[in-house]
């Protein structure tokens, strides 16, 4: 079974505050042009999407410098919901997260810079959340700082959670991007 955590972009699609609005405009139809396509206008942190780490450090590397494989892995899927504030790392189970990508079903939480740094120091893969962003300015710097994708926006993890799966969402090559739109999804295992 194959769930796509991605979020539709439209006119509608929920941007963080201050950034450029989604933009979905019909350039040609098949009636007049021969051929039907849209024009997109988007920030490159638009709907479901993932941070580089020049998104936050400097020197850091761009999203098309990344290599492949940090988009795809074994995912777990950590359920915080019933928390207040930010997740605290007595919120979270305390081992198996080497090499996996850990998704936060948070219902808008962030994680705090403690749990950022536990998961970098257990070997995490990627980190990603059904929030609008990850953390705070501190926790994006703790990820990207060691080149660990943010992947945020996700949807759909409640279906994911107790279960095993396979995570994947690579991002479009944009040269010297600090991050990028994806089509997130989980093989089901």
């Amino acid at each position: 079974m194959i769930v796509d955590l991605s979020m539709p972009l439209s006119d509608d699609t929920p941007i963080y505050p201050d950034d450029p609005p989604v933009s979905v405009r019909l350039w040609a139809v098949i009636e007049r042009d021969g051929y039907y396509m849209n024009v997109l206008k988007m920030g490159e942190h638009s709907g479901t999407h993932v941070d580089a780490p020049a998104h936050f450090i400097p020197g850091g590397k761009t999203i098309d410098e990344m290599p492949l494989d940090r988009f795809v892995g074994r995912g777990m899927v950590v359920d915080v919901r019933n928390g207040n504030g930010t997740v605290r790392l007595d919120e979270i189970p305390d081992e198996g997260y080497f090499d996996r990508v850990v998704l936060f079903l948070t219902g808008g939480r962030e994680l705090s810079p403690e749990v950022a740094l536990f998961l970098v120091a257990e070997g995490v893969k990627a980190v990603g959340t059904d929030s609008m962003s990850i953390g705070d300015d501190a926790v994006h710097r703790i990820f990207l700082s060691e080149e660990v994708p943010v992947f945020e926006n996700l949807v759909n993890l409640e279906l994911l959670a107790g279960r095993e799966f396979t995570f994947m969402a690579f991002p479009l090559k944009i040269e010297g991007g600090s991050g990028s739109p994806v089509r997130a999804v989980a093989f089901v295992e």
